[in-house]
């Protein structure tokens, strides 16, 4: 069986190449069965399920999460993703699921942003500091001619970190900002795991699009009611998003936003053609909390580039 290690799955994959292999799965209407993420919780602690089947094969995610990882001076998502080829499921291949989780979750964000941003987007506002940050920076940065990059965490050096990246590899103008940073957005990315808003949605330009893709359980909210109710909303799968998206709940719950106002899935918009945005001064919302058949996308995509293919 092969091992494709954290550093490998980057390697094999560029980001645009995954964004790449996402779209064509969506257009092709390559999707796969994909039954609902399983969470099984032991105080603070949570193991994640995720299976999907594509093409006559799968693929099953495993997760745990941890909150003292960090402090043990290991990451807080710990994790495999297991392939299964055809002929009859065989198992061929072991990946690592942090590199995976953060590759096809900016991938997906990407495309989503493609379709959803104003094409003249430049200015990017990023909320965290952790892998799904660095990683919605490559995918912005590759879809986008960004002029400014500002980075708001809850750790400054975090924040640092990120901002000297965005400069020093991708000669960028990085910055470590305030959240009040969002009233001079073109582009959001929110990537942390809190419980309550990062930033006021009264203060959202005209325009602007947001990603959010932290809040995958009820419990957790990154963008406020103001904002959900104020952009055209967009997800991946509306049953997972009103099952899973404490964003949207909790818009449901102090605002009545009424899911029937979801404008569209991100099939819809890419293999249909459903236009969401109709006019520049729009603001949108992708709604992101991670469906399984967007794993399996990728892991095949890497395990095609280590065969040789393109």
């Amino acid at each position: 069986m092969q091992v494709v290690d954290h550093d490998e799955v980057w390697e094999l994959l560029p980001m645009s190449a995954a964004i790449g292999a996402l779209e064509e799965a969506i257009v092709s209407g390559r999707l796969g069965e994909t039954p609902p993420r399983q969470h099984v919780h032991a105080g603070d602690q949570e193991l994640l399920l995720m299976p999907s089947f594509l093409d006559g094969g799968g693929g099953v995610k495993l997760v745990g999460i941890d909150p003292d990882n960090p402090a043990r001076g290991v990451p807080r998502i710990q994790g495999v993703f297991v392939l299964f080829d055809p002929p009859g499921l065989t198992p061929s291949a072991v990946l690592d699921a942090r590199a995976l989780t953060a590759l096809r979750t900016a991938a997906v964000s990407g495309l989503a942003t493609r379709y959803l941003a104003r094409p003249d987007a430049s200015r990017l506002v990023i909320f965290g500091a952790g892998p799904q940050a660095h990683a919605h920076l490559l995918a912005m940065d590759a879809l986008f001619p960004l002029s400014d990059v500002a980075v708001v965490s809850r750790t400054r050096a975090g924040a640092e970190e990120l901002a000297a990246r965005a400069r020093d590899e991708l000669g960028l103008a990085g910055r470590v900002a305030r959240p009040e940073a969002v009233a001079e957005a073109d582009l959001i990315c929110a990537c942390t795991t809190s419980a309550t808003p990062v930033f006021d949605g009264s203060l959202l330009p005209e325009g602007v699009h947001v990603n959010a893709v932290g809040a995958y359980r009820p419990d957790l909210q990154e963008v406020d009611a103001t904002t959900v109710t104020g952009s055209a909303v967009v997800v991946e799968s509306r049953a997972a998003a009103m099952a899973e998206s404490g964003d949207l709940l909790v818009a449901m719950q102090e605002a009545g936003w009424d899911p029937a106002l979801i404008a569209a899935d991100l099939v819809e918009v890419v293999r249909d053609g459903v236009a969401v945005r109709t006019a520049a001064s729009q603001r949108t919302l992708f709604e992101s909390v991670g469906v399984a058949f967007e794993d399996l996308v990728i892991a095949r995509a890497v395990l095609d580039r280590r065969h040789g293919g393109r």
